[in-house]
């Protein structure tokens, strides 16, 4: 199967490595504006073939994307040094503005997976430019939460002594500062997570949950600060996510949608545990969230609202 990646960044071209080394599908195709870093990635990638899965990396343009079962959007521009936040949604959505249309023209049947951040609100977008040509929003989904809530699971079993693969529960909410960590949501080994550690004789205080939020929370910002940006953890989740859909998994991840309401606000774009499969999303899971989950998660909502706002507002 055909993968498309449109931006040959550092986000794209490690999610092309990332598949290569998974051996999801059989070619990926990098496109950019710039031709001389698509082809640079491209052969770059495809010298790792032999050491991985036998896929075809190969540079291209917008019409080489024809028969693509997915196609990743991680082109975009980077925030500048004291850019405000609505400025730099404004910059995006004009790059949206001109890719995403011909995404859809050349591959009017693949899933579309945003990875652009503000990645809620850029997948909002994507998926007004979809429904105007009639693709159902449920084929636009963004990369969302899927990162964040790896860390969760991640710090939680290091702390807990556990393998993370034991670990369920979830980030959900804005894919930013006011995220949620559904902690009364988690179940480590089908158990909650007070009767595990009853069990185990661990300690889980409010000090240890504060540091793993702040971890979780903060990763994007300590990470960026140490070497400029990120792109291994968010390359493996794109190839994860790309991987489900290829393969129709119809595994549970955090991607971002657009839901006709969530927590009472209308008409937006966030992350929740999502069945996905080969088409896109199949459904969204109701968790059981404390009261003071759920008020955090309608500002979070609230929040991506009020972005929205404010762009529609630029005119």
């Amino acid at each position: 199967m055909k993968i498309g990646i449109v931006g040959a960044g550092l986000v794209g071209a490690t999610c092309a490595y990332s598949l290569v080394m998974r051996g999801t599908g059989r070619e990926v195709v990098l496109v950019d504006a710039d031709r001389k870093r698509s082809e640079a990635q491209a052969n770059d990638i495809f010298h790792a073939v032999p050491f991985a899965h036998p896929l075809r990396v190969v540079p291209g343009e917008f019409s080489d994307l024809s028969g693509s079962h997915v196609v990743i959007m991680s082109a975009g521009v980077s925030q500048k040094p004291g850019e405000p936040r609505i400025e730099l949604l404004g910059r995006n959505a004009a790059v949206f503005e001109t890719i995403i249309p011909q995404i859809l023209e050349h591959a009017p049947d693949a899933v579309i997976v945003v990875a652009t951040n503000p990645v809620d609100i850029m997948t909002h977008i994507a998926a007004q430019y979809a429904r105007n040509r009639g693709v159902a929003s449920t084929r636009i989904i963004g990369s969302g939460t899927t990162l964040d809530t790896a860390r969760f699971r991640t710090l939680l079993a290091n702390h807990l002594g556990v393998d993370s693969q034991h670990i369920h529960g979830y980030v959900i909410g804005e894919h930013g500062d006011t995220e949620v960590l559904a902690w009364s949501a988690v179940r480590v080994g089908g158990m909650s997570l007070d009767e595990f550690c009853h069990q185990q004789d661990c300690s889980l205080n409010e000090e240890a949950r504060a540091d793993i939020d702040e971890k979780v929370r903060n990763a994007a910002f300590h990470i960026i600060a140490g070497k400029g940006a990120t792109y291994y953890g968010i390359g493996s989740a794109l190839a994860r996510i790309v991987d489900v859909i290829i393969h129709d998994q119809r595994s549970i991840l955090t991607v971002c949608t657009p839901k006709e309401q969530v927590e009472g606000i209308a008409d937006i774009t966030l992350s929740l545990p999502h069945i996905l499969g080969g088409s896109g999303i199949i459904s969204t899971l109701t968790i059981p969230l404390s009261d003071e989950e759920k008020q955090a998660l309608i500002a979070s909502a609230q929040s991506i609202r009020q972005g929205l706002e404010g762009l529609h507002g630029r005119g």
